[in-house]
């Protein structure tokens, strides 16, 4: 019994000298500040990075709490908002939010539809290096509320009226109900 306690206790030993030996690696850290519009990025607890965002628009906000990277696609087609491209798109909650590249105007301002919107050079480098490092040790936190005052068009895009949806049909216009 002396034995068994000797060897456990020398196992145990072992086993915090080893952990003690290894250097704790932090991973990637996102933190998204929605009153000020911005992302910094930290790697291993130094920040590397600090970019303009733009987060969720009113009526679209972008979820604040604490996340895990889990999906990441080079190219995304949004399937909500007519196709729209999303490079170098870095997923963190499982109702579609992302991080993603984007040209739209608007940077540094609550413009997007929920996601995360970072420049396309700045995408691609925070891809990049998420890519390299894994998913696994990437945190994304979004914090503070939503930034008062800014109204955003809430409807999802759709094509202008042809020539012919305007006229009408022509030829019968106004005989079934329809103006003249």
């Amino acid at each position: 019994m002396g034995r068994l306690r000797l060897l456990a206790a020398l196992l145990l030993a072992s086993a915090l000298a080893c952990a003690a030996a290894t250097p704790a690696r932090a991973g990637i850290s996102i933190v998204i500040d929605k009153p000020t519009q911005t992302m910094t990025v930290t790697v291993d607890g130094q920040v590397q990075y600090r970019w303009p965002v733009s987060t969720g628009a009113t009526k679209y906000s972008t979820p604040a709490g604490s996340y895990s990277a889990f999906r990441m696609e080079r190219m995304h087609y949004s399937q909500e908002w007519d196709n729209a491209g999303m490079p170098h798109s870095i997923f963190f909650t499982t109702r579609g939010h992302a991080i993603h590249g984007s040209n739209h105007p608007g940077m540094g301002t609550p413009a997007s539809h929920g996601c995360v919107r970072l420049s396309l050079p700045n995408a691609a480098t925070l891809y990049q290096l998420v890519e390299a490092r894994g998913m696994g040790g990437t945190t994304v936190v979004v914090r503070g509320s939503d930034p008062p005052g800014y109204h955003a068009p809430t409807d999802i895009p759709t094509a202008a009226a042809t020539p012919r949806q305007r006229r009408g049909n022509w030829p019968f216009r106004g005989l079934f109900g329809g103006r003249p």
